[in-house]
């Protein structure tokens, strides 16, 4: 990972944002008391692996730089109400992860790095048409919300140019609520 942040960091002179967004390995449907340990345990560890290798390592080069942005996408869902689905150790990895972006902006607000979150309450367009259970797994989605609606790629989007941008500036260790309204903060 440090290789490649490198000739990252060489081709375009800096790393001005790093943001990992990964498939997990989440086990739904079970519940924590009878989950086997391995499919409780493979969010958390994909989740801690993989964020510590990629803002350790962007992180290293905005040091010398002098700024940067750590973006995560998730949401640690704790002014959610508890949803009547399983999530096994997914929801808890989205919990360890906002720990690390509170460490990380502490640790390295003092260089001018940001550590920021981005919050949704599920995308529905991440769920393939045709998934078994896609229909209710979307209507739990957009009947937790609000606004009636659930947020799409293209409002992640805007939002991730935002808080990346110098016009937040002043804006690390928070998340930015892109829930229609599922999560009131």
């Amino acid at each position: 990972m440090d290789e490649h942040a490198s000739a990252v960091a060489a081709a375009a002179g800096a790393i001005d944002i790093s943001f990992n967004l990964i498939s997990l390995g989440d086990v739904h449907g079970t519940s924590l008391a009878e989950m086997a340990l391995e499919d409780f345990e493979r969010p958390i560890r994909n989740a801690m692996r993989t964020q510590s290798l990629t803002t350790r390592a962007a992180a290293r080069h905005m040091i010398r730089h002098g700024s940067g942005v750590l973006m995560f996408f998730g949401g640690d869902g704790a002014n959610q109400p508890i949803r009547d689905y399983k999530i096994g150790g997914f929801q808890i990895a989205l919990n360890v992860v906002e720990a690390l972006r509170r460490q990380l902006a502490q640790e390295l607000g003092r260089y001018g790095i940001r550590a920021v979150s981005l919050h949704s309450g599920g995308i529905p367009e991440t769920i393939p048409e045709g998934f078994e259970g896609r229909d209710a797994i979307v209507d739990g989605i957009v009947g937790q919300t609000m606004l009636g609606r659930a947020a799409t790629f293209e409002d992640v989007g805007d939002v991730a140019a935002f808080a990346a941008s110098d016009r937040a500036r002043s804006m690390t260790a928070t998340a930015f609520n892109i829930t229609c309204g599922a999560v009131a903060d």
